[in-house]
């Protein structure tokens, strides 16, 4: 995987609540060894405006909505809309990515390949857009 997508989570359905799931390496193409989440985001507000060097990332819509919007090198944008907790983000290694539109009581869940280091950050978009 070398693009930002969308996987399909396993969904059990019942008629109690439904269930999903996630076992590496069958969902993910990483061992997830650092989560966060991301809530009580004010209207109007944006998260993230950064790329990762080397570490990638899942995105996943526990609750409500946000889009994920993807900076290419080239300037072209790409933007997913999360609102099913059936599917998560893949965003590969060197991606910029910043989070908007998000709905009322909103829940972003973030698995990563590996633990914060802040060395790993990209936090000026000019500098990832002329790294072509």
């Amino acid at each position: 995987m070398h693009k930002p997508q969308i996987i399909q989570l396993p969904k059990i359905q019942d008629v109690r609540g439904n269930l999903t799931f996630i076992q590496s390496p069958d969902h993910l193409p990483f061992e997830i060894k650092r989560v966060f989440w991301i809530y009580d985001v004010p209207g109007g507000e944006t998260r993230g405006g950064h790329a990762y060097k080397t570490q990638h990332e899942v995105i996943i819509s526990l609750s409500g909505s946000f889009d994920v919007v993807i900076t290419n090198t080239n300037g072209t944008l790409e933007r997913f809309t999360l609102n099913r907790s059936y599917f998560a983000l893949y965003i590969p290694a060197n991606h910029w990515r910043h989070m908007e539109n998000f709905s009322t009581n909103s829940v972003s869940l973030h698995l990563c390949d590996g633990e914060f280091n802040e060395a790993d950050y990209l936090r000026e978009l000019d500098s990832y857009l002329i790294q072509k």
